[in-house]
This record gives C-alpha cells, sequence and structure tokens, in this order.
C-alpha cells in the first residue's frame, strides 16, 4: 500500500506491505533510486514482517529537501517516521546510501538488528590524481568568473563539472548535489563500534562503488556483525543473487526459516 505522510514540513512517501502485526521494518533504497529498487527485499520477508520501505527525499515520489542534508537530516527524518508511526525497535535495512542512514541511526538509538547491503558509509580512499582533479576543479572555480567573466566564467565550470562527475551526479539537480557532495564526504567509521545491534553484512564481492573493504572493516568495528558475500555479484547483490540473498536474509530475521 502506497502512503504519504508530512514529517517537519517533508511530505514523505512510502510503500507499507505485510500483517500490521508482523516485527516492523525500515528499509531505505540507495542513492539515484527509490522504493521500487528494493521492493524484491521487502517482498523477501513480508509475509512475516511489516515493512515500511520509503522513498528518501529527492528520491522517487519524495521530493527533495530545501537545503543540502547531510546524513544527520536523513537520520532525524526516519526517526521521526517511526516515531509518529509509533514503530519502536524496527529493523533497518539500508543499501548503499540507505546504509549510511542505517548506521547513524543504529548507534544513538536503541535497535536490536540491522541489515547493511552493499552500505555506504566509509569514506573513500581516493588516488593522487582524484585530488589534483578536484583542486584544480576549485581552482577554476575562483579564477574563471574572475578571467572571463561570471557568465561565461560560469557555463564553462558547469561543462567541467559534467564532464568530471559521476552520472549520479551529473544527473542530479543542484541541491542533489550538494546533498551528494556532504554525504560521500562524511566519513561514519566512528560511529562503527558504537553499534549495539546484532548486524548482517549482505555484500557482492564484484562492487565498485562500496568495495569488500568496507565490509570487512564494517564487520571488524562493529561488535556483533557477520559478512556475507557472494562472487560474480555487484553492488547490487540482491539483484545479482536473488536467492542467495533471500536464504540469508530470512535466516537471519525470521526465526521459523532458521
Amino acid at each position: 500500500m502506497e502512503n504519504d505522510i508530512e514529517i517537519e514540513g517533508m511530505r514523505l512517501h512510502y510503500e507499507v506491505s505485510g500483517p500490521e502485526n508482523g516485527a516492523p521494518v525500515l528499509l531505505m533504497h540507495g542513492w539515484g533510486c527509490d522504493h521500487t529498487t528494493v521492493r524484491s527485499i521487502a517482498n523477501a520477508i513480508n509475509n512475516e514482517m511489516r515493512v515500511y520501505n520509503v522513498d528518501l527525499p529527492g528520491h522517487g515520489a519524495t521530493p527533495e529537501p530545501d537545503s543540502a542534508w547531510g546524513v544527520d537530516e536523513y537520520t532525524r527524518l526516519m526517526e521521526a517516521f517511526t516515531a509518529r508511526l509509533g514503530i519502536s525497535d524496527p529493523v533497518l535495512i539500508g543499501h548503499s546510501f540507505g546504509g549510511r542512514i542505517s548506521i547513524l541511526m543504529a548507534s544513538r538509538n536503541p535497535i536490536s538488528r540491522v541489515v547493511l547491503v552493499d552500505a555506504a558509509g566509509i569514506k573513500p580512499h581516493r588516488p593522487l590524481k582524484y585530488y589534483i582533479k578536484i583542486y584544480s576543479f576549485k581552482t577554476a572555480k575562483k579564477i574563471l568568473p574572475v578571467i572571463l567573466g561570471k557568465k561565461t566564467g560560469g557555463k564553462l565550470i558547469d561543462v567541467w563539472r559534467g564532464k568530471a562527475g559521476s552520472a549520479d551526479y551529473r544527473n542530479s539537480s543542484p541541491v542533489m548535489r550538494a546533498v551528494m557532495s556532504r554525504c560521500v564526504n562524511q566519513d561514519l567509521t566512528d560511529r562503527l563500534p558504537l553499534i549495539k545491534a546484532s548486524t548482517l553484512l549482505l555484500w557482492g564481492e564484484e562492487d565498485k562503488a562500496t568495495p569488500l573493504a568496507d565490509a570487512r572493516l564494517m564487520e571488524k568495528s562493529i561488535p556483533d556483525a557477520g559478512l556475507v558475500s557472494w562472487k560474480g555479484c555487484g553492488h547490487y547483490s540482491f539483484l545479482d543473487n536473488p536467492g542467495g540473498f533471500r536464504a540469508v536474509l530470512r535466516n537471519f530475521l525470521i526465526p521459523a526459516s532458521r
């Protein structure tokens, strides 16, 4: 069932499925996706569990925030969402960007179980050429408008940004570009040891966006964590290996399947 709710001035769209008396699950998708992308995850468990599958702000049917949000703002919205609906101790399932929110939310709330799916949260280690490109761009942003004028310089900067940025970055609005930049540069490594929840890490071994090394660091840093990874799977491990993913997820979350 599709729903909309207004929380602190933000209209949030979400899909709810599963029995009303089922244990609650908060399901959060990755960047550039929406709730339909992770619907197969909901379908794997919603015969027994009550799944709240959200469109995060700036994605799907939920509008963009009015400023450059960071992970904290997204997390506070999810905390307000669960409080408004009277959801206590939800299972948190976060894919990619949704994993960032799950990490922060679990590190400061009494959460019992967390599932991180090819999750973001570790600040990427970049090669030297990446930083040369970034600092060259920042220098050009300051110099070109002075040399060529604000209008011409601004056009050249937009062209440069479009060629240099990732596809997700190029396809985003100015506000969401700022959100993406802020969130990607937010390292949540120090929050991992604060997670008291039993945590399952599900990963594709060929994931290039959030490499397996990130999962291993998370497994080492979270006190009660276990990692399951699959060969030949990438950043969308739940789509690359749906059968294996479903079996492991159900074994972790649903007692009857253990």
